[in-house]
Formats: structure tokens, sequence, C-alpha cells
């Protein structure tokens, strides 16, 4: 029976101690949420025949038996996660993410419940061993039997059951991963000190895993998870839904991306779970090993077709004025290469910076203890070091600042000559309403004629520059023709939806930037798009402020003509002087007009542009941080558009209708001598009148007082209104 009785503490019944396990049946996982926890506690008894036992010594035998089942529970749970069978038949089960248990199910296997079982494994051991130490007392001196027996498990009793309720709603529940290692953590706060022992000891082996998957995305840019247990995941569902308008941009934007792994990576291949992030580790953390592997990913995989920069000597970093003199070509200036095809992932991330990212995660992970602090240290020292390369390769190699200045030059209009010409030269063009079928290819040849002007050939980012004519609806394909013909109900009905406020079927024009890798990174569709709203804006603006100048020297000279005839002939030019004097009060209009264009064209392209600019440069100047520039660039857009005021739909209605109504009026008054209607043109100054109103009355009114524009927008205010004559207007 003594020997019975030692096989029993190992999970090996017989006729004096029965299992009745088998009358019940443990619930599966499925079932967890319905099973109740008093059918899970042990099953071993001893036989009822055994009349020769006392009460109280029954009693003590079951409560050591007890430790047998925990231990024959405790030991499947190992066996079974650890088994590796799943290699062989994983082809026959057509799952390579299952695992096959001992009843020939079929499971998800899991690496961090291996590791766990790996831990358990652990403690068996030293189990089995205590109980081999007390049959050898037994042997050496049999009595006390129950005594000797009680004194070398005793510890156990108060770790073995725990541990089967551990395992008990790991199985159930199907817990793995982040949420396996949330269990232990919770499970370590405890007042026993030799369970809490045992849990840290699994917990450890749960980060062993946790540690490999950091160093494997952290050094090497490689997802290794194979059940789907780390809390940085691939990007399975992605938002598909574009606006229309930027639908074809976003596809060739993607053709790019299939063609370049790591640049579909940066942009929409991973993300955080955070089903599986463990609650102990912060987001922003988790954000940090995000951007970190995502890095190492694009620093270990360059594009074979880019065209970098090569510094002149590359074992130093330029600092401070030395690498703003690189950016505009003074000392020390970066080479350009015509393709640097053969560069390496070793020059983009030496070796040795690797070594110092391994070496810190071998520390953590080595520790007997998980430290938050030290950690959440390592991590952010790992950021940081991927954050340099990778301004390292986007700034320097890569000529961030250069083409930051090109966009500055064409999407926001810096190239003002340019534009210029080109406005004069497609100015004819874009009086007739556009071509659907052509309407790009006919901006195009006035455009190539503006470049040869204007663009010298030392502007190397002009070929990345391409016009474009999206589609467009008939609703807004109008015309002079048809803008002409608007009567009074069509011009009260203005700014009740937006695409009655276009300008005429040009309004649309747009540019494209082609953008190679690895400035894909930080040229991204959005970015590009937030660019293409503002020139769009700018286009507009300056196409007004054109038509305007241009009318006005039209009817000049013809003024001069007409002045000219009536000097050489008072006496039969009386219908000559008679339409002089009739059009003076609509150059009155005119010049209003004119003058609220230029203010707001000089607000634009001085307070805003301008000093926004010159904000970013400092930024980019002082930086050494990759995601910090592409905050900072961020902001600078946001800058742009919200004092721009193309965030406040009232207000961006209301310029399109302004510019509206002065392409109308242009367009009336040179066409004043065929027979123009003067009730319309009364009618165009009645509603400029109206806009322009309405326009400082918002511009002025308290809600945009008090946010970020305020600055901006007092100095816009106050050369509008110097002499009162608005304030006085919108008050009537």
């Amino acid at each position: 029976m003594l020997h019975e009785f030692l096989l029993a503490l190992l999970g090996f019944t017989g006729d004096f101690v029965l299992d009745n396990s088998s009358a019940r049946r443990r619930p599966e996982p499925a079932e967890a949420g319905g099973a109740g926890d008093g059918d899970v506690g042990p099953a071993f008894r001893l036989a009822p025949d055994l009349t020769f036992l006392q009460p109280s010594e029954r009693s003590a035998i079951e409560r050591l038996i007890s430790l047998g089942f925990y231990y024959r529970e405790l030991n499947r749970f190992a066996t079974e996660s650890r088994d590796l069978s799943w290699i062989q038949s994983s082809v026959e089960v057509s799952s390579p993410n299952a695992d096959i248990t001992l009843n020939g199910k079929v499971r998800k296997g899991s690496a961090y419940r291996r590791a766990i079982a790996n831990g358990i494994a652990e403690i068996l051991s030293v189990y089995r061993s205590a109980v081999l130490q007390v049959e050898q007392n037994l042997l050496s001196d049999p009595l006390p039997i129950l005594a000797t027996v009680t004194h070398g498990l005793n510890k156990f009793e108060v770790l073995l059951p725990p541990l089967y309720e551990l395992v008990m709603e790991i199985e159930q529940k199907d817990i793995k991963g982040g949420q396996l290692l949330n269990l232990l953590h919770k499970r370590c706060h405890c007042g026993v000190p030799e369970l809490q022992s045992c849990i840290q000891r699994l917990l450890w082996h749960g980060h062993q895993v946790m540690f490999n998957q950091l160093t494997s995305w952290m050094v090497y840019g490689i997802l290794q998870d194979q059940y789907h247990e780390f809390f940085i995941r691939r990007q399975v569902d992605r938002d598909e839904g574009n606006e229309s308008a930027q639908s074809d941009v976003a596809d060739k934007f993607a053709q790019k991306l299939a063609k370049d792994t790591s640049l579909t990576s940066w942009h929409s291949g991973f993300h955080v779970s955070l089903d599986m992030l463990p609650e102990y580790i912060h987001m922003r953390v988790a954000e940090s090993i995000l951007f970190a592997g995502k890095a190492i990913r694009v620093l270990r995989n360059p594009s074979p077709g880019a065209t970098l920069l090569e510094p002149t000597n590359q074992s130093q970093t330029l600092k401070g004025s030395h690498r703003m003199q690189s950016f505009t070509g003074g000392p020390g200036a970066l080479k350009e290469l015509p393709n640097f095809s053969n560069i390496s992932a070793e020059e983009l991330l030496p070796q040795a910076e690797a070594d110092k990212v391994d070496a810190m995660l071998k520390q953590l992970k080595h520790a007997s203890e998980f430290h938050k602090r030290l950690f959440e240290s390592a991590v952010s020292s790992i950021r940081t070091i991927a954050a340099n390369h990778l301004w390292q390769l986007v700034v320097v190699r890569a000529d961030l600042n250069g083409h930051l200045k090109a966009l500055k030059d064409y999407f926001l209009l810096a190239k003002g000559d340019f534009f210029q010409c080109f406005l004069e030269e497609s100015r004819q063009l874009m009086r007739l309403p556009p071509r659907q079928s052509t309407a790009e290819a006919d901006l195009i040849v006035p455009f190539q004629l503006a470049a040869l002007k204007t663009i010298g050939d030392e502007d190397k980012y002009f070929t990345r520059v391409s016009l474009r004519m999206p589609l467009f609806g008939m609703k807004s394909s109008t015309s002079q023709k048809d803008l002409q013909k608007s009567n009074t109900s069509d011009l009260s009905l203005q700014g009740k939806a937006s695409s009655e406020l276009a300008l005429d079927g040009w309004h649309s024009i747009a540019l494209e930037y082609s953008v190679d890798w690895p400035l894909q990174l930080f040229f991204t569709p959005d970015v590009l798009s937030k660019y293409r709203k503002v020139f769009q804006y700018l286009i507009r603006l300056k196409r007004t402020q054109m038509e305007l100048e241009k009318s006005w020297t039209a009817v000049m000279h013809q003024d001069h003509v007409d002045f000219s005839d009536y000097c050489k002939d008072r006496k039969n030019s009386s219908a000559t002087q008679l339409r002089r004097l009739r059009t003076k009060p609509f150059w009155r209009v005119r010049e209003h007009m004119a003058f609220l264009i230029r203010n707001l064209q000089f607000y634009i392209q001085v307070d805003v542009i301008e000093s926004q600019w010159n904000v970013l440069q400092t930024h980019v100047q002082d930086s050494h941080d990759f995601t910090e520039l592409v905050t900072f660039h961020q902001d600078y857009l946001s800058a742009l558009i919200s004092q721009s005021f193309l965030d406040i739909g009232s207000v961006s209605r209301i310029l399109d209708s302004i510019m509206k109504l002065c392409l109308q009026f242009c367009w009336s008054i040179e066409q004043y001598e065929t027979g123009a209607n003067m009730f319309e043109i009364d009618h165009i100054t009645e509603e400029f009148n109206k806009k322009s109103n309405s326009l400082y009355t918002i511009l002025r009114s308290s809600r945009l007082a008090g946010s970020q524009r305020a600055p901006f927008l007092r100095q816009f205010l106050m050369r509008l209104n110097f002499n009162s004559f608005f304030e006085v207007s919108s008050s009537n």
C-alpha cells in the first residue's frame, strides 16, 4: 500500500486509490463560459473498503493524494503544450497553426503556452524529486508514514492547486499570447511567497518568447509570430474607402507600394493589436516598438533602384550648420550620384548598431524579473537609434529638404514667374469650356512653354512635377459663356452646393509629384493630397488676380483710344465720352475686387506660407529624429490649411464665390462693347459687396479671434480694414 500511495502522488491510481475523473467530463474550451468550478477539483479518492483506516487518517491521505491528481493534470497540460508532433502532421490537418492533442483533437498552437508548459515542467520536476526523497526517507525509517509524507510535500499543497486552476483557466478560455502574460502578471500579486515565486518563474518563461519576438522584430525587422500572439500584427483589414477625387492617386501609389515590400510594410503592413498587448506595457511604448521594427525593415530592405545622395565623409553625421550647408550646396555639400543602386543594408544600418540593439534586448531577456522602467528605457533607446538612421536615410541621403523646397516652389506657387507665364499662355484656352477627353493634353502645351521660358536646367526637381486634370462633372464644367448666361436666380443660389461654386470647368487643375524610395515614407498620399488642395486654391486665386489685371489693361487701352478719338473730334465723340462716363463706376468695383484678392494673396503667400516655411526649416535644421520631422511637417501643412481658411467651410465657400464673381465681372466688362446686360453687372457688384462684407464679418468673429489663426488673421484684417471701409460697409 505504501508504494501505491507513492505512485498515486505521481498520478497513478490502483486498487487502493481510485480515479473518479472518468465519471466526470472536463469542460472543453468552447464550454468554458458555462462550466462550473465544482467539477474541476481533485478526482482521486481512497477505496471505500479500506475499513482499517481511521477517519482522520483517511482525510489526511486523501488530502495528500489530491496532489497526485494535480500533478497528473499539470503534467498532461505540459505534455500536450510541449508536443511538437504538429510539425509532421500539420499537412494532414491542413493548418500550420494547429497542434494535435494526446486525445487526437486539433487545437491552435501557442508559443507562449509552450513556454509556460516548460516552466510548469520545471516545477513538476522539483515535485518528483520531493516524492523521491519522501520514498527514500520512508525506506530508511518507515515510521511515521503520514508525518513524513506531509512534511516532505507540505509546500506543494499551496503550489499545485493554484497552478491547476491557472491551467484550467488557460485551457477553458483558450488564453495565449499577451493575454496569457496579463493573466500571469495578475496572479503574481498574491500573499504566498512560494506561489508568487512560481508564478514569476512562469511569467519569466513567457517573457522569453516575447523578447525573442522583440529581437526578431527590432533587430532584423522580421515578424516572427506563427500563432498570432504578438502585439505587433500584420494589417489584414484596411479601409479601402477613398474619396473619388483621390482614387486614381491612391491606385498609382498602391502600385508603387506593391513593387516595394518595405514601403508596403511601412504604410499599411503592421499595427498594434490591443487584444495581445500586455496591460503593463503602455501604448506609447508599443507604438515605439512598432515604429522601430518598421524602420529596421526599411533600412534592411533598401530599394534596388533608389537615387540617393552620398555624403563626402560617411563616417561623420552632419550636424547644425554643416547639415544645412549640404542642403544649399555650400561646403560639405552632398554629391549626387546618378544611381545609387548598389546601396546595402550594412550602409544604412551598421552591424554595430544592430548588435547594440540585440545586446539591450538580451540584457532584459536574461534578467530574473521584468522591470518596466528598464524595459521602457531600452525601447526608447532602440527607437532613437532607428529614428536617427531613418533620418540619415530620408533627410541626408534622399535630400528631403530639396524636395520640400520643390513642393513649395510648385505646389505653393513660390515660383510665381512660372505660374504667371503658364496662366498667360493658357488664358485663351481657359476661356473655352474644357473638353473632357483632351483637357489635360490641351494644358500640357502652355505648361511646357512656361517651363521653357522660366525653368532653368539647374532645376532638377521640375521633371518630377506633372500637370493633371482630374475628371470633372458636367455640372461644374461651365465656361465663360455659361457664366455670362447666369441670370439673377442663379446668382442668388450661389454657395448652396460646392459643385456650383467652381470657378469654371478648369477649377480642377492639379499637380502631381513623383516621389521615389524612400521619400514615400515621408510624402504619403495624404500629405500630397494636402499639397494638392492648397495648390488648387492658390492657382484659382492667382488666376483671378491675373484676370482682374488683364481686364484693367485691356479696357484702359480701349479708354486711351477713345480719349484720343475724343480729343481729335470733340463734336462727333459724344457716344464715346458717354461710354467712358458710364464705365467709371465699374473700375471702382474692380479696384475693390483687386484690393481684396491682392491682400488675400499677399496674406497667404507671405504671412502664412513664408512664415510657416521658416518655422519648418528651423525644425529640419535642429531635429535628428525622423518621427519628429514627420510631426513638424504635418503641423506645417495643417497650419497652411487652417490659416488659409480651407478648413472652414463657410469661409472657403465665400472665397470661392468671390473669385467666381470676379471672373464673371471681368468677362462681362470685356464684353460690354457687344451689348452686355447692365443689370447683370450691377447684380454682380451687389453680390460681391454682400460676399465681401460677409467674409469680413466672419473673419472678425469671436470664434476665429480665439483660435490659433488669431495672430495671422489680425494682420489680414488690418490690411483689409486699414481705413475702416469694410467695418462701415458690413455694419450698414
